[in-house]
């Protein structure tokens, strides 16, 4: 195939274009409904959690992701445990000290102090929703362009061009 048989045309087909529009849309929308949102709403819940001194055992860029482990005293005894997603502290390193609420009852369930409000994860819930919102725009006019290029062309009388020609 030379370059003059894809004049006017992306690198992906048109259809595969609209499908991948779609596939992304569903992945965005699925992050921001399944993931991040829940997320937020976890870390708000414990805003009224139980308050002790922690350091950080694992840390780094997973942290927004739920790759950071604390250790702390909770209820007599010494606790690890996993920061949820959503977590800011992916500057951290290990060692430092920070402050967490935990679930009174069950201290395996904490999170930062800074993350309690859910900022972090509602913004990873709008901005995963917005992207999906883009997808599915893309998608719907790329549906409507198609649909309109295939109408042009199938109107009777209209003339097509010749094969091998751009236009």
């Amino acid at each position: 195939m030379d370059a003059e048989t894809h004049a006017g045309q992306g690198v992906l087909g048109p259809r595969t274009a609209v499908v991948f529009a779609l596939a992304m849309t569903l992945l965005l929308a699925a992050l921001s409904g399944l993931v991040m949102l829940p997320a937020a709403q976890h870390l708000r819940s414990l805003q009224d959690g139980r308050q002790a001194d922690a350091t950080l055992v694992a840390a780094g860029s997973g942290c927004f992701l739920g790759g950071c482990r604390v250790r702390f005293e909770a209820e007599g005894r010494t606790v690890v445990a996993d920061l949820p997603v959503g977590s800011g502290h992916g500057e951290d390193q290990a060692g430092e000290r920070l402050t967490v609420r935990y679930r009174e009852g069950d201290p395996q369930v904490a999170a930062s102090q800074d993350d309690v409000g859910g900022g972090g994860a509602a913004v990873g819930t709008v901005a995963f929703g917005a992207g999906a919102v883009l997808f599915l725009a893309a998608s719907v006019w790329s549906t409507v362009h198609l649909r309109r290029q295939r109408r042009a062309t199938d109107v009777p009388g209209a003339t097509r061009p010749a094969a091998g020609t751009a236009g």
